[in-house]
């Protein structure tokens, strides 16, 4: 078994840290929360875990991704066949629509900002993750599935779904793209929010609409989770 080496200038938090990564990755396939870090290193407050991060990130012994819940990784581990890089291609609106996303355009110039790394492990048993891509949500009409503003959905292309299912929508007619739960009616489609002050938005099944993607899991901006 590999094990953390002890480094010069770094405290027994810092190792303990080092060690608890290295340990969960290992086991889980994909990184601990902040939280869990803290519990499991005796640390009690998550300030106090950021801290010995940074400093353990600008020892270049670890990697971290501020934008997402589990960030954390220990250095080097990137590309690992367990781990999946999911483009963010852009925006996508679950509360006023905004325009049209391609696919098979990036929104974003900056490289690392521009992807998201996932364990495979985390994703729904059938997906492969073949395709697979990432939005940004703006607005908070889905916020009762619990998608705030700032949080990313990962989506894969389709074309088609069910009642009930969740999914990017590009309405031609207004040319404007949103994130809603999808519904067949007698002589309409209903595009609903999961917020009880917003109203659905219905389009006529002589109108064109186009399903862009399914939601196969949400990640939750940290900043979020930390003031919760």
């Amino acid at each position: 078994m590999m094990m953390v080496r002890k480094s010069k200038g770094l405290g027994e938090r810092h190792h303990r840290i080092l060690a608890f990564l290295q340990q969960y990755q290992r086991e889980n396939k994909y990184p601990p929360s902040i939280r869990e870090i803290g519990e499991k290193t005796g640390i009690t407050s998550t300030s106090v875990v950021n801290y010995y991060l940074d400093q353990l990130e600008k020892k270049g012994l670890i990697e971290r991704d501020r934008k997402i819940s589990r960030g954390v990784r220990l250095a080097g581990m990137n590309g690992s066949p367990d781990t999946l890089r999911i483009p963010i291609l852009g925006p996508i609106a679950a509360g006023l629509p905004l325009p049209e996303l391609d696919p098979t355009i990036s929104y974003m110039t900056d490289s690392e900002a521009n992807a998201v790394d996932i364990a495979r492990s985390l994703l729904p048993s059938k997906e492969k993750g073949d395709g697979l891509y990432a939005l940004e949500v703006r607005g908070e009409s889905m916020i009762d599935a619990m998608i705030n503003d700032g949080d990313i959905v990962v989506l894969k292309p389709a074309s088609d779904a069910r009642n009930g299912e969740m999914v990017a929508v590009w309405l031609p007619r207004d040319n404007e793209a949103t994130l809603k739960y999808f519904f067949k009616e007698k002589d309409r489609y209903r595009l609903q929010p999961a917020n009880p002050t917003m109203k659905p938005i219905f389009v006529k099944k002589s109108e064109p609409i186009e399903i862009k993607g399914k939601v196969v899991m949400v990640i939750r901006r940290m900043e979020k989770l930390l003031a919760s």
